[in-house]
C-alpha cells in the first residue's frame, strides 16, 4: 500500500447506529467503515479521490453506555423548501424545534479510540494534475496541522472527533489488553453504493487482538 495513511482518532462519546435499530439508537460495537471514510473526507477529499478504509485498530475497550436525548421529530420537507425557491420568498421555510422534538433512548460507546488505516484510488475525474504525492501530501499537512473542512464525528454532530496523523515511522498507540484475541462482531455496514440506488451493503466483522480486516468494497454483501 504505497499511498496509504494512518490516522488516529478518539471521542468521549460515539454512536454508529445500526440500521436495523433506527427507531431507538444503537450503536455498532465499533467504528464501521462509512464513518472512517467520513472522517477523512472531513479532512481532505476531492472529486478526483476516493478513500477505501483497509483496516481498523480498536485501542479502547469497547464499553457502551444509555442516555435520553431530545431529538427534532422531523426536517422540513424538500417540496417546502422547492416552493419557496421557485417563488423567492422564505416566510415558510422554517422548522420550530421546541414545538417539534421528541425524546428517544440511545445505547451509544464510551471513550473510544481507532486507528484507520486507508488509501485513496483515483476517480474518472482524475487528470494528469492529480498525482498519488500530491494528494498524499495534502492530506498528511492538513491533518498535521488539525484542518478540516468540517469538523469530524463519531456517528453523529453531537459526538465530535479528535485526530491526529500516525506518521510512518511512528509505532502504533497502544491497544488495550482487554481486546486480546478473536471477537466476531457481526455483520457491519460497509458502505452505501451509491451508483446502484443507494443500496446498504455488508461484511461479517471480525476483530483479532483489536484489528479489523475490512474487505474491499466490491467484495461486501447488498
Amino acid at each position: 500500500m504505497a499511498f496509504g495513511i494512518r490516522l488516529h482518532i478518539w471521542g468521549e462519546r460515539a454512536c454508529f447506529t445500526r440500521p436495523e435499530l433506527k427507531t431507538e439508537r444503537f450503536s455498532y460495537d465499533v467504528i464501521t467503515p462509512s464513518a472512517a471514510r467520513g472522517i477523512l473526507e472531513a479532512i481532505y477529499w476531492k472529486p478526483a479521490i476516493r478513500w477505501c478504509v483497509d483496516r481498523i485498530h480498536v485501542l479502547k475497550p469497547i464499553r457502551f453506555e444509555s442516555l435520553r436525548r431530545n431529538e427534532v421529530a422531523g426536517k422540513l420537507s424538500e417540496r417546502t423548501v422547492t416552493k419557496a425557491m421557485k417563488e423567492g420568498r422564505v416566510d415558510e421555510v422554517a422548522y420550530f424545534v421546541d414545538q417539534n422534538r421528541q425524546q428517544r433512548a440511545a445505547t451509544i460507546l464510551r471513550d473510544v479510540g481507532y486507528v484507520i488505516e486507508a488509501h485513496f484510488e483515483f476517480t474518472s475525474r482524475a487528470d494528469d494534475i492529480d498525482t498519488p504525492g500530491k494528494h498524499l501530501d495534502i492530506f498528511n499537512r492538513r491533518a498535521r496541522q488539525g484542518q478540516c473542512f468540517h469538523t469530524p464525528c463519531l456517528g453523529t454532530r453531537e459526538f465530535p472527533a479528535n485526530f491526529t496523523l500516525v506518521e510512518s515511522d511512528e509505532a502504533m498507540p497502544f491497544v488495550d489488553d482487554q481486546l486480546s484475541g478473536e471477537r466476531d462482531l457481526g455483520f457491519m455496514l460497509h458502505d452505501i453504493d451509491f451508483a446502484d440506488g443507494k443500496v446498504p451493503r455488508f461484511f461479517r466483522a471480525t476483530m483479532r487482538d483489536g484489528v479489523i480486516e475490512v474487505p474491499p468494497f466490491e467484495e461486501a454483501l447488498a
